[in-house]
């Protein structure tokens, strides 16, 4: 059991990492965001890129933000009735949780890794005249953030089957 703790921990550590750069994002896509206005409505000038850039951070925000928010215990849970139930049963919820978490994430994988691909295969770019090329990339986030949350729920099961321990 202590070797799933250490693990659960490495990933929790990783997790945090990839947390705080998607914080980064934020912070960029505030900028972003304000410039865009103050542009548009200041001087009447706008950007097709600088407007896709706008979604194109808040992709990484999400997708990567969902696994920091499981690690943080900020996910939508019904705390209603989980409070109430005894910590052995609490622990055995976390593991079902864990494990439904786990095959959902797989299957997003697998189903948008064919789409991640095609768009690469094609050179996706901006449909937009000025836009952001190599769309790809910012496909890839979804097979991406949902391995990272995929890694969280088994960190997440790991210590609730310790506490099961």
């Amino acid at each position: 059991m202590a070797a799933l703790s250490r693990a659960a921990d490495a990933i929790d550590g990783f997790v945090d990492r990839v947390g705080q750069v998607s914080a980064l994002a934020v912070a960029a896509l505030v900028v972003v965001m304000a410039g865009n206005v103050l542009l548009r409505y200041g001087f009447s000038l706008g950007s097709v890129w600088a407007q896709e850039l706008e979604w194109h951070l808040m992709s990484p925000i999400a997708l990567f933000g969902a696994a920091y928010a499981l690690r943080h215990g900020e996910h939508v849970r019904v705390d209603v009735l989980y409070a109430g139930f005894s910590e052995r049963n609490k622990a055995r919820v976390d593991v079902l949780a864990g494990v439904a978490g786990m095959v959902v994430c797989v299957l997003v994988i697998q189903l948008s890794w064919r789409y991640v691909l095609q768009s690469w295969g094609q050179d996706e770019g901006s449909a937009n005249p000025g836009g952001i090329p190599a769309r790809y990339l910012l496909k890839a986030f979804i097979p991406a953030g949902f391995a990272l949350l995929l890694l969280q729920f088994v960190a997440e099961t790991f210590r609730a089957l310790s506490r099961l321990r």
